[in-house]
């Protein structure tokens, strides 16, 4: 499939899994994870996690870089909850951000989490689906 969007390269890799949810997924080079199947108890990361973590790190990232933008300390913190679930059309993912940003005002951190929305690679991913939700809380209730 061709794309005719012109890009700027900034960064690359390759990810590698030869072994589904029984053995590694690996980048060659680099890091090397256990995988497994999240129904049941092996040890190891699932796709779940993997995303969750991928969009938390990428959300937190640019937040950071917004902070700094707006001279602030980086205190965001995103917190991603992944749901595997059957729809219609066989399994999805249900995914759900929480962000909060407790050094500035609420309406000032739903501000910053709408332009992390459109400068974070992951969430732009992730946008287009019916299955993707971002809410700004002042707090967590740990």
């Amino acid at each position: 499939m061709t794309n005719d969007k012109h890009y700027l390269h900034k960064y690359e890799t390759e990810a590698i899994n030869r072994d589904g949810l029984k053995g590694v997924a690996f980048v060659p080079n680099g890091l090397t994870v256990a995988v497994s199947d999240p129904l049941n108890d092996e040890p190891g990361a699932n796709p779940e996690q993997l995303l969750g973590l991928s969009l938390s790190t990428c959300m937190a990232a640019t937040l950071e870089a917004i902070e700094k933008e707006n001279g602030l300390p980086h205190l965001a913190e995103v917190r991603v909850h992944v749901s595997m679930v059957k729809g219609t059309e066989g399994l999805e993912f249900l995914v759900t951000a929480k962000i909060a940003i407790p050094h500035i005002t609420h309406s000032q951190a739903v501000d910053f989490v709408r332009q992390a929305e459109k400068r974070c690679p992951v969430s732009k991913l992730l946008s287009n689906s019916g299955n993707y939700t971002i809410e700004v809380v002042d707090q967590f209730n740990d």
